[in-house]
């Protein structure tokens, strides 16, 4: 998806402003969004791709107004009104509907250390035929998608050379849109600052980036 989100493929956003020391939450109520978030992902009605693409679909004057953890409660909301489990007027008054059901979360207070510590991997251990090699000249699709995508888009059209071959992950670009894993093998991909930026960069850069196979084609 081209979208405000992807500050990695968009100009004259200003510099990064480091901050020493920085805290984990800066308020409290950060580390509460943050822990709300994960706590109703535990109900498995949507996945990890899932949620980042609910958050890509907020609008750019909200996008761009509102903090980081806003985001997520934003997209949150969003994803609990979509699969039925809040109601629009429980939202309003912050209490639940008469009569309406009593549900035990999944994700309990014993299982939260586990779910911090190993998170959910998305690596699959499937027989998938790797379409490409270390060493190989690849070139990255130069496609804009209107779902969601890790392929960044000043890297597309670029070419690069294999570096690396991270093994088979499942496929964030279908599984945001409930369309299956399509598990496939990921790549550190080599590219030249100059061939993504040009001339004016300097000669002895490059960025390594991780690349599914259908971002990728023969050079």
């Amino acid at each position: 998806m081209n979208g405000v989100h992807d500050l990695g493929g968009m100009q004259d956003m200003g510099p990064v402003q480091a901050e020493k020391n920085e805290p984990v939450f800066h308020e409290p109520w950060q580390g509460r969004a943050y822990a709300v978030t994960r706590a109703m992902g535990g109900w498995r009605k949507w996945n990890l791709d899932a949620s980042r693409f609910q958050r890509e679909q907020i609008a750019p004057v909200d996008y761009f107004r509102l903090s980081y953890y806003e985001r997520w409660i934003m997209a949150l909301v969003e994803l609990m009104l979509k699969n039925g489990m809040v109601t629009p007027a429980e939202l309003e008054s912050g209490k639940p509907d008469p009569g309406s059901a009593k549900q035990t979360p999944p994700l309990t207070a014993e299982k939260v250390a586990i779910l911090t510590s190993k998170g959910v991997s998305a690596r699959r251990d499937v027989a998938v035929t790797a379409r490409f090699h270390v060493g190989e000249r690849v070139r990255a699709r130069n496609i804009n998608p209107v779902g969601h995508t890790r392929l960044v888009r000043y890297a597309r059209g670029k070419t690069g050379t294999i570096h690396m071959d991270h093994g088979v992950f499942l496929f964030p670009d279908t599984n945001a849109l409930f369309l299956g894993e399509k598990p496939q093998h990921v790549y550190s991909v080599r590219f030249t600052a100059r061939e993504l930026w040009g001339e004016q960069s300097a000669p002895r850069d490059s960025v390594y980036i991780d690349m599914w196979d259908d971002y990728l084609e023969p050079a």
